[in-house]
């Protein structure tokens, strides 16, 4: 192991940072997006809701390869090519959104609807109460399978290795396919994914209990 470290540190070290960069950026778009529609899902317009089932509905029952693939090959037919990196980060995006959608609008829908009606009753707007009142609720409700949705997507990034999106698997599997040592190889590789999945998991348990604390 020490030996691949030496030969191979290099883009090991690439790849650990390309899969960094993908799921910290995947996972910044898709939060924004999951909680814009998890909102609209149970918004009181009928055109809103209708278009995050739509959404949600359909990333949640694609496969990430598929979604991750057809950016990668057949959007490019009839658009702007794009690399796998980028291609795996879209799909990325798009998938982890429509699950983190589902777990904000079942956080929203946990809160007692006495708090939007006693935000409306003293002049908040509709979307004031959501923003003010509900949403901050639902966020603490559901940090810990928000938690679970985030490391999710870190090990789903493993995708790119696919789209050859120069990632940590990528770079693993070409060690791999090289030297022939596959068993030293993928657990240096999976080492590597710990580094970046284990204080995810700490922080998020970390964030529960603070919240719990302050009621």
């Amino acid at each position: 192991m020490f030996e691949l470290l030496s030969n191979y540190g290099d883009i090991l070290l690439e790849g650990f940072l390309n899969t960094l960069i993908a799921s910290v950026v995947a996972l910044f778009f898709s939060t924004i997006i999951g909680t814009f529609f998890g909102v609209f899902k149970v918004a009181q317009n009928r055109i809103l809701n209708t278009l995050a089932a739509i959404y949600i509905q359909l990333f949640l029952n694609l496969p990430l390869l598929v979604i991750v693939l057809f950016f990668y090959i057949a959007f490019p037919m009839y658009v702007t090519g794009i690399d796998g990196f980028t291609a795996g980060i879209i799909g990325l995006t798009l998938y982890t959104s429509a699950f983190i959608a589902e777990t904000v609008r079942a956080g929203i829908q946990s809160v007692p609807a006495g708090q939007m009606e006693a935000g409306l009753s003293t002049g908040f707007t509709y979307w004031e109460s959501m923003r003010y009142i509900v949403l901050p609720q639902a966020i603490k409700i559901v940090i810990p399978p928000l938690g679970n949705q985030f490391i999710n997507l870190v090990k789903n990034s493993s995708i790119l290795a696919m789209v050859a999106g120069l990632d940590l698997m990528y770079y693993g599997d070409l060690i791999a396919s090289e030297t022939f040592n596959v068993f030293d190889t993928y657990i240096l590789v999976a080492f590597l994914y710990l580094i970046i999945t284990l204080p995810l998991t700490y922080l998020m348990q970390y964030l529960e209990r603070r919240t719990a604390a302050n009621g």
